[in-house]
């Protein structure tokens, strides 16, 4: 009784246009009330504990808030422009090119949308003017873009770590290999269709060309090295080095690259005079950096977008845990646990259940909101059917990662519509020719679990012998 009650005012929420942050909120102060023994006020407190207790989603601010930088510090231009020289000059180089630069931009932002936005907004045009048709371009940076989530540092990994407990820095490394993997797949099919269509290949660029561009991309680069060697060198929790990529980025975009701030087009002086100091062109006058990029309008407008989406999405976060306790409370994870167990499903075939329930979810909700309501729903399970649960996270994402090109509630569709100036029946045309590569992908991940599982066991091994 108290699970369908819970699920009908879940679905009769959405189905009515209420947001799915307030539709798991409402549905699970309603439950409460109705059927369960708790009082109105443990609600409260119980809404700010789950997102106040949970150390790990104090990461998910830092890295929006270092992708915000990224987006607008020119990264994804200089990405791009790294990712033309070593691979465009094989025929479909650009829009491979563009694959690798999606590649690099996950591995510094975290989010799948800030993807497509930051490097489909640069490529797509350059693709369309290189000769590639329109669709053609928009449908591989959506469906690249979705890499964002699958290559670590990741966002939606780190929410699955607070749903289920598992190590985040397990999880991130886990992510390595598929996210490759997906990328690769994606780079060869991009080849097999641009031999078939006679897409164009762009100049080879000279070694001196590639290092030069190499080097001006190292700035968002080394970023990578920063956050992924403190986790896995032991330095540093995945939330600290959240911290210190939000302070990097920072850096990097407004005193680095300078593309944003009090600082753009004003050189470094050239006098010697003043550590730090930069010379203004017309009036000589020195600015000192740091002080003038903090109290900067568009630095403060960069800062309070991140601080809009990050509230965004704690506010999703705090409902569906919201969500989740009530589940937990009233027993339903073990019930529905109880009763797969008694169906006598083996592993392969609870795991194609799985699959199909995430991919249906994927089509309505935000991946947030998924992991964490169907995450304590499936961890027990998978843990009796002897499913590994880092196994088991990556599969999640990888449904995320499809749910973020399949209509209605595709986040990459609206994204490459808005850059592109069309509609999104137009994108969904555009990006379902590439959605058959994820699903292949999604069976490989799903039945050749060292795919996943290879490079956390293999560190952890390397743990040992030490």
């Amino acid at each position: 009784m108290t699970t369908a009650a819970l699920f009908i005012l879940l679905f009769a929420c959405m189905f009515i246009g209420v947001p799915v942050s307030i539709a798991l909120g409402l549905s699970s102060v309603a439950t409460i009330l109705l059927f369960s023994d708790d009082s109105l006020a443990s609600v409260a407190l119980k809404f700010f504990e789950n997102v106040s207790e949970h150390y790990t989603l104090l990461a998910i601010p830092f890295f929006i808030l270092s992708s915000a930088f990224l987006s607008g510090g020119g990264v994804a231009r200089r990405l791009i422009r790294f990712a033309i020289d070593a691979v465009g000059h094989i025929r479909g180089g650009l829009a491979m090119a563009s694959v690798l630069a999606c590649m690099l931009f996950a591995a510094v932002s975290g989010s799948s949308p800030a993807t497509v936005a930051a490097i489909g907004s640069i490529v797509i045009v350059g693709m369309v003017k290189a000769g590639y048709p329109k669709e053609f371009g928009a449908g591989v940076i959506c469906n690249a873009g979705t890499l964002g989530i699958l290559i670590p540092p990741s966002i939606v990994m780190l929410v699955y770590s607070a749903a289920t407990e598992v190590s985040a820095a397990r999880m991130f490394m886990a992510g390595f290999i598929p996210g490759i993997g997906m990328g690769l797949l994606l780079m060869v099919a991009i080849y097999v269709v641009a031999c078939i269509k006679g897409l164009p290949a762009q100049p080879r660029a000279s070694f001196r060309e590639l290092v030069l561009s190499g080097f001006s991309a190292s700035g968002g680069l080394f970023l990578i090295v920063i956050v992924l060697g403190a986790i896995y060198g032991g330095i540093a929790s995945p939330t600290e080095a959240a911290a210190v990529s939000a302070v990097y980025a920072f850096m990097v975009a407004c005193l680095g690259y300078r593309d944003i701030g009090p600082m753009k087009d004003i050189p470094w002086r050239k006098d010697g005079e003043g550590i730090g100091g930069i010379v203004a062109r017309n009036t000589g006058q020195v600015l000192w950096a740091l002080p003038k990029c903090v109290f900067d309008k568009e630095v403060r407008h960069t800062i309070m977008d991140a601080a809009k989406v990050s509230i965004m999405l704690l506010f999703i976060i705090a409902n569906a845990m919201l969500f989740a306790h009530v589940l937990t409370t009233e027993r339903i994870p073990h019930a529905i646990a109880e009763t797969i167990v008694n169906w006598g499903l083996p592993a392969w075939g609870f795991l194609i259940v799985v699959n199909l329930l995430l991919l249906a979810a994927g089509n309505f909700m935000e991946p947030s909101a998924i992991i964490l309501i169907m995450a304590p729903i499936l961890f027990p399970i998978a843990t009796q059917l002897g499913i590994d649960p880092i196994h088991l996270g990556i599969i999640m994402v990888v449904n995320m990662e499809i749910g973020m090109i399949t209509p209605p509630v595709g986040l990459n569709l609206f994204v490459t519509a808005g850059i592109t100036g069309e509609n999104l029946q137009w994108a969904i045309k555009a990006a379902l020719p590439w959605l058959s590569l994820l699903l292949v992908f999604l069976i490989f991940i799903t039945y050749i679990p060292q795919i996943s599982l290879f490079l956390p066991e293999y560190i952890d091994y390397l743990k040992g012998y030490k």
